[in-house]
């Protein structure tokens, strides 16, 4: 089993390198801008970013927003978001040690349920995130988009 850890501060550069790598959506930039958000993610209540690494290097990562809610019997939300896994690390074990930590850290909080979507098409993706204990098909997922996008 790889193992995952909290992101911490000094992970923000390959954590960027990690994103370039994967091709997901552009991230934040430039270096400023992103160390701004950084820290701020890092310091906002309810988020966590969890990592797996291999020789300090970021392989996979993933981030949770938990909150509270009044309904549910007061037990709270989770939201699963930016699983990304680097294309020379998948089906290795990391992807998997990171969403288990955000799950676990979900449990601990009293989560109801975490929410995960997912825009990729890619079968292998929807077996991986069932094969981690989501059930797709159990609600539906609407988006709205910025205006201005």
């Amino acid at each position: 089993m790889q193992a995952a850890r909290p992101a911490i501060a000094s992970d923000l550069t390959s954590l960027l390198e990690l994103f370039r790598a994967s091709e997901v959506s552009a991230a934040a930039e430039p270096a400023e801008h992103a160390a701004r958000i950084w820290a701020d993610m890092l310091g906002h209540p309810g988020v966590d970013v969890f990592v797996a690494s291999v020789a300090r290097q970021i392989v996979a990562t993933c981030m949770l927003v938990t909150a509270p809610n009044l309904l549910r019997g007061g037990r709270g939300h989770g939201f699963l978001e930016n699983v990304v896994t680097h294309p020379d690390f998948r089906g290795k074990g990391y992807g998997r040690a990171v969403v288990e930590a955000a799950l676990a850290t979900a449990w601990a909080r009293d989560c109801h349920h975490v929410l995960l979507q997912t825009g990729r098409k890619d079968p292998r993706v929807h077996a991986f995130y069932a094969s981690c204990g989501f059930i797709g098909g159990l609600r539906a997922g609407y988006v709205a988009q910025h205006p201005a996008q």
